[in-house]
């Protein structure tokens, strides 16, 4: 008899507690490393609690499992590089190393022949009024390293203020980016097996406020044939490059050209995303799946849509169950509640998109994920 396959997975938050969820099934047990005793992740995986410069524990760690993935960026690289030398890491270093910083981000999807907001790297020696005539005002400042839903940024009008912000900032590195002008915010999600097939989901649609993704619409009503051909040649160019294995998430603005609209590509995330959560209900092979599938060496198959889905956030609260619609699905992530904190999703899936939009109304006024 062949021993069960074991999955490691660096963090334990929802992701990593969704994807244990979806290799159940698949016959596939999964191991959690996350220094929080009450990562959500812990209730369906076997929970490996100590610090990330634990090196016996990320040793016993790695003695446990076969494959080790992870669920969020921000990993301390000398874990990931230890862990390296011991189990295969997918997706691999080269890809979490990019994606760790916006400036290498930019500088990867230019280098590909892709566009990006204007960006500068605000170096100690470039002043404020130099950077802002590169990229225009106002402008974006974010760290370069650690932000995500909003953290970390804020809009720029001018000189004065650009230095005062990077005065407050003190030692950290970052980076200036241009305003875009963009009609719609959209997600490509794809994934590859080790094999090297390619799936990809239709492009999605994303509303985000304050910073923080509110909702998601698979399709994205604004696709074009244009677009999702674009979008295509994206996702191939830049899993090539990274020789990558697992799902990966582009961000991207939808903005006017000549001739129709084009992709701007905003961020990389190399794992499973909020902007898919959608999946779990919506298509035939969720992108929790299709993670799982791919680095544990499993075939995966092209998506099917089972109609028209939507992800609505709850951000800070969660609804009573009595007061969500008959037919929508919540996942709850056991979080403690709180202001700015996502503690859950509701998805709604449905084959009359008029019926699509109803519901999204009646949903956008409970308690997390109405905006108050």
């Amino acid at each position: 008899m062949t021993a069960r396959p074991v999955l490691g997975i660096l963090g334990g938050g929802q992701l990593a507690q969704m994807m244990a969820l979806e290799a159940i099934p698949l016959g596939i047990q999964c191991h959690i490393y996350d220094p929080d005793p009450v990562a959500p992740g812990r209730l369906c995986a076997i929970h490996h609690c100590a610090a990330y410069d634990d090196t016996s524990a990320l040793l016993r760690f790695a003695a446990a499992v076969d494959v080790i993935t992870y669920e969020f960026e921000n990993i301390p690289m000398s874990c990931v590089t230890f862990l390296n030398t011991h189990k295969p890491i997918m997706p691999g270093i080269t890809a979490l190393q990019m994606c760790q910083d916006r400036l290498t981000e930019k500088t990867f999807a230019r280098s590909l022949g892709f566009v990006t907001a204007p960006f500068v790297d605000l170096v100690p020696t470039l002043s404020s009024s130099d950077a802002l005539r590169t990229v225009g005002a106002p402008a974006i400042l974010k760290t370069r390293r650690m932000g995500y839903d909003g953290k970390g940024q804020q809009t720029i009008q001018n000189a004065e203020e650009l230095d005062v912000a990077r005065a407050a900032y003190g030692s950290y590195e970052l980076i200036l980016e241009g305003m875009v002008h963009f009609r719609h915010e959209v997600s490509i999600i794809t994934a590859r097996a080790q094999d090297g097939t390619t799936v990809r989901y239709p492009l999605i649609q994303n509303t985000h406020r304050q910073g923080i993704l509110r909702t998601s619409l698979a399709p994205a009503p604004c696709r074009t044939t244009e677009l999702e051909a674009l979008a295509d040649q994206i996702a191939s160019t830049v899993l090539d490059a990274l020789g990558y294995v697992g799902v990966l998430t582009i961000e991207c603005f939808v903005v006017d050209a000549p001739g129709g609209s084009t992709l701007v590509i905003n961020e990389f995330a190399p794992r499973v995303h909020n902007s898919g959560h959608w999946s779990i209900e919506g298509a035939t092979t969720s992108q929790f799946a299709y993670h799982v599938r791919a680095v544990m060496g499993l075939r995966i198959d092209p998506p099917e849509l089972r109609g028209y889905s939507a992800l609505c956030n709850l951000i800070g609260d969660e609804p009573a169950h009595s007061d969500i619609p008959v037919g929508v699905s919540i996942h709850r992530y056991h979080k403690t509640p709180r202001p700015g904190r996502k503690v859950g999703h509701l998805t709604i899936t449905t084959t009359d998109h008029t019926a699509l939009q109803h519901t999204i109304e009646v949903c956008n006024q409970l308690i997390g994920v109405r905006i108050t």
